[in-house]
């Protein structure tokens, strides 16, 4: 299972049009994803004070886009939990197919950062 952030607004566009692609497959070539225990330090590191989010969790033997492993694409970015330059991350060359999705669940931002929801266990 790996995951991704996205607005409710982008996920409700995507359901109605039968098709996801995040502004970075655009602008970057792949869209952005994460192991679990990554989760939290990218929220904290990209997406504070939103309180619009979804955590997608996705499967990836049912991925059609080519997933890749590779070092994280923003590093400098990490002012909250570094992000280590050594970790690798999953990314989505393509768009997502939303019959990958296992679930859409609220992702909420706490006071003192983001808490991991209850997530379904790995297929």
């Amino acid at each position: 299972m790996i995951y991704h952030i996205v607005s409710r607004s982008d996920w409700a566009q995507a359901q109605a049009t039968g098709r996801y692609s995040a502004p970075s497959l655009e602008s970057e070539g792949f869209i952005h994803c994460s192991r679990l225990e990554q989760v939290l330090t990218v929220a904290d590191n990209f997406y504070r004070n939103r309180s619009d989010l979804l955590l997608l969790c996705i499967e990836e033997c049912k991925l059609v886009s080519e997933l890749r492993w590779e070092a994280p694409a923003h590093p400098k970015h990490s002012t909250v939990n570094t992000i280590g330059c050594d970790e690798r991350f999953p990314h989505l060359y393509g768009p997502l197919n939303l019959n990958a999705v296992a679930a859409a669940i609220a992702f909420e931002e706490a006071d003192e950062g983001f808490v991991l929801p209850p997530v379904p266990p790995r297929f």
